[in-house]
């Protein structure tokens, strides 16, 4: 017996550490690659003004090492990952979790709706950013040991970058599996090469005092803006640790910045220090330069890979953000494959994929260098965080059980973090932090629109449809019942489905059983079997059938109704027709949108993938019934 208990510690053991080399590969490929464009960005005389000297060398160190204490460390790792929703997190899990609270007001439903949307739409504008400044970053490492490729520095980038979307729609799991080990090798590329330069100037270390980084803030006057806005550059991807909780867990999460990413990249930022103290000239390449000649080609081809990994977590990340969104009525059905059989996180999204290809390269043509790209980059990162702490807040006092006080003085004051930084970034706005805040207003729009047109779609489809009740009142006066099961997908098992009325004023027949399937979107990720579907007999061969899913998960209508047997109803799918109902939108005269918002919710609902499609149901066995309906 002792055995047996001894062998399962073991294996929970392998499978932990198996999990925290993952997290290196996955949740911490963009913070861990920050080092290569961080400390240029911050004495780039175009973008900070800062001179370089020791004070503001040890300052901004400083400023870097309490934001990855503060904001990373004791705001994310410590205490936003406690926001566990059966498991997952990320923005809009987080947003269920925050609305799961007692006695929530209306207004305050609102601001969570209108705030997911928001960090939603921040997330597509990083989306495109950091592919294209991780990897143009690494391949600039040429032009140290060869300045006469400076030329095919975006070509190569691009070529990298078209590759990397171009096998997406294979999957992840057979590169997943390395993305761990060839992380981990960077991180103690980092650290090493990090500390020997600290070893030769170890005063360095007297940057640890945050007396430093005050002493930055308050000697550079509105200036200090600018710095902030630098130093986010250290933390971008911090999100990820949250996002990607549902795949690794907390523990392998956190053990994994703690025992190998935090101390290796405070190593390499204090090496880069060091090197700048003792070589000023460094500045042009702080991070290439802290390797001797002959290391920095070797150097540049693990760069690449890690920016590589960099951008498939974040890619990835979209991939499920859409997913979710898609499930919660944020955006359109669209198509998502799943790409493996035994990791369900694991899905690919074609439409998405092409357009976030088509921005990333877009972005690099245009901005040529990570210098420039550094501009754009920052102010979706800082206003998704600043998201995560409102919400975080909610969370913490109506689901947590903190007292009032303690969650306003916690979250206060991280709150105050955000703000600064994400200030800060809005000075970047002229240079090219308009672009990711173009591109989230833009989503915002869509999303918003779509959500409003969808309840004024479902008010004027139900709002003067025929009670159930009413119906099955009548229903013996109906002249012939014909063999078989009619299922007809609704969105209220209240009403009369228009495809029912439609089928029965043309056809003149009723099937002998006829299922009312409505399908639900609950606020968790995953729906447990037991409470898969309900079904209620309405007499007269009347069913109504209600099916559960989470928002990670894919429905699939077949196989819900299957799992209804044991309740009482018993689907031949073979003997049944699944009527679907297929509304032409026209705009109408008293519409509750405006004018482009009926255009813009037409348009979308063009795009959408069919009920058929998306809910998996045999196309051989579906009935489509037209009808037009005024938006």
């Amino acid at each position: 017996m002792q055995s047996i208990h001894s062998s399962d510690q073991q294996d929970a053991g392998r499978r932990h550490w198996a999990l925290t080399l993952g997290a290196l590969g996955v949740v911490y490929g963009d913070i861990g690659t920050s080092p290569l464009y961080t400390m240029h960005t911050a004495f780039d005389p175009t973008i900070t003004g800062m001179p370089l000297n020791e004070a503001n060398i040890f300052g901004f160190l400083s400023m870097v090492f309490w934001s990855l204490v503060l904001v990373v460390t004791l705001k994310y790792v410590v205490l936003i990952l406690r926001a566990d929703n059966k498991g997952e997190g990320g923005i809009l899990s987080l947003s269920t979790l925050a609305l799961s609270g007692k006695d929530r007001s209306r207004s305050q439903r609102r601001l969570m709706t209108v705030l997911a949307m928001l960090g939603l739409a921040l997330f597509y504008g990083d989306g495109m950013i950091t592919p294209a400044v991780s990897v143009l970053s690494a391949v600039e490492g040429l032009e140290i040991s060869a300045p006469d490729v400076q030329h095919w520095v975006v070509p190569i980038t691009v070529v990298i970058l078209v590759g990397l979307f171009l096998i997406q729609s294979g999957g992840t799991n057979t590169v997943g599996r390395v993305f761990g080990p060839v992380m981990c090798f960077w991180f103690a590329c980092l650290g090493a090469m990090g500390l020997v330069h600290i070893l030769q100037v170890p005063h360095v270390l007297k940057a640890l005092d945050p007396r430093y980084a005050l002493d930055l803030a308050f000697n550079h006057g509105w200036s200090v803006f600018y710095i902030l806005g630098a130093a986010v550059l250290s933390f971008t991807g911090g999100e990820a640790l949250y996002a990607d909780m549902g795949h690794f867990g907390r523990k392998p999460i956190r053990h994994a910045w703690i025992a190998v990413v935090f101390p290796a990249l405070v190593l390499n930022y204090f090496g880069q220090g060091a090197l700048l103290l003792s070589r000023p000239e460094a500045i042009d390449n702080p991070f290439f330069l802290l390797v001797p000649d002959f290391l920095l080609l070797p150097l540049v081809v693990l760069s690449t890979a890690a920016t590589i990994i960099a951008s498939q977590a974040v890619i990835s990340g979209v991939f499920s953000l859409t997913r979710q969104a898609v499930q919660l009525g944020y955006m359109p059905r669209m198509e998502i494959r799943h790409t493996s059989e035994s990791e369900i996180g694991q899905v690919y999204v074609p439409r998405i994929n092409w357009a976030l290809l088509v921005a990333v390269v877009a972005l690099v043509i245009m901005f040529g260098s990570s210098a420039k790209l550094t501009d754009a980059y920052g102010l979706a990162v800082t206003g998704s965080m600043a998201i995560t702490t409102i919400m975080a807040l909610f969370t913490a006092r109506d689901v947590w059980g903190w007292s009032r006080p303690r969650a306003a003085v916690v979250f206060g004051f991280f709150l105050f973090i955000d703000f600064s930084f994400l200030t800060a970034n809005c000075l970047k706005i002229p240079q090219g932090g308009w672009l990711p805040l173009t591109v989230g207003m833009a989503v915002f729009l869509l999303v918003s629109t779509w959500r409003l047109g969808r309840k004024v779609l479902y008010d004027r489809i139900y709002r003067d449809a025929l009670p159930m009740a009413l119906f099955l009142e009548r229903a013996d006066r109906t002249p012939v019942r014909v063999a078989g099961t009619a299922v007809f997908m609704t969105g209220s098992v209240d009403k009369v489905p228009h495809a029912l009325l439609h089928n029965l004023k043309h056809n003149k027949v009723l099937h002998e059983r006829v299922v009312l399937m409505r399908v639900l979107t609950e606020e968790v990720p995953w729906v447990t079997r037991e409470r898969r579907v309900s079904v209620e007999k309405l007499g007269k061969g009347f069913f109504s059938v209600t099916a559960h899913f989470g928002f990670m998960e894919q429905p699939n209508v077949p196989r819900a109704l299957a799992e209804c047997r044991p309740l009482g109803l018993a689907i031949d799918l073979a003997e049944t027709s699944f009527f679907l109902g297929r509304e032409t939108l026209v705009p109408s005269s008293r519409s509750d949108l405006s004018r482009w918002q009926e255009q813009v919710f037409i348009a979308l609902s063009a795009t959408a993938l069919s009920a058929t499609t998306f809910f998996d149901i045999p196309p051989n066995r579906v009935v489509e019934l037209g009808t037009q309906v005024e938006v």
